[in-house]
């Protein structure tokens, strides 16, 4: 399955899984569910997971360093600094915010059982491919960096 990592485009994936989620909402009715405030929680949860992602970015472009995610061999600094003293994958774990946020929109429990898939598909084949390669480049200091910042959070 080698031949995967790296090919998906992470936007691609969340538009995927995203639209999945509302697919299984509509086809199976039944197992939709009420929250009061969801909304608004939803809401929340796709504004912070938006805004974590761009911190990500931020930080990204502040080291001037490629925010590709097909092309992690590009790097040229390891971004240690800004929100990536608590998530080494702050980007995705935006993403993962905003499907969040989308599962509670829709209030449907089948919703929230993608969003493990969602996790584990990053975490296989955009993650650990790209955990190899800063291995590759930056080896002690990332190794390091891995012993003291959390994959996700």
């Amino acid at each position: 399955m080698k031949f995967l990592e790296l090919k998906v485009p992470p936007v691609l994936q969340v538009l995927t899984v995203g639209a999945a989620m509302y697919g299984v909402s509509k086809t199976l009715p039944s197992l939709q569910f009420s929250l009061t405030g969801s909304g608004w929680l939803a809401s929340a949860l796709a504004v912070t997971g938006l805004g974590v992602g761009v911190m990500g970015v931020t930080e990204f472009k502040k080291a001037q360093t490629t925010v590709n995610p097909h092309t992690p061999e590009k790097a040229t600094d390891l971004v240690t600094s800004g929100i990536y003293q608590y998530s080494r994958n702050p980007m995705y774990l935006g993403l993962v915010l905003i499907l969040l946020g989308w599962a509670l929109y829709l209030s449907h429990v089948l919703a929230f059982v993608l969003l493990p898939v969602f996790i584990i598909y990053m975490s296989r084949f955009q993650i650990q491919a790209e955990e190899k390669i800063m291995m590759q480049k930056f080896g002690d200091k990332y190794q390091a960096y891995l012993t003291k910042v959390r994959r996700w959070l």
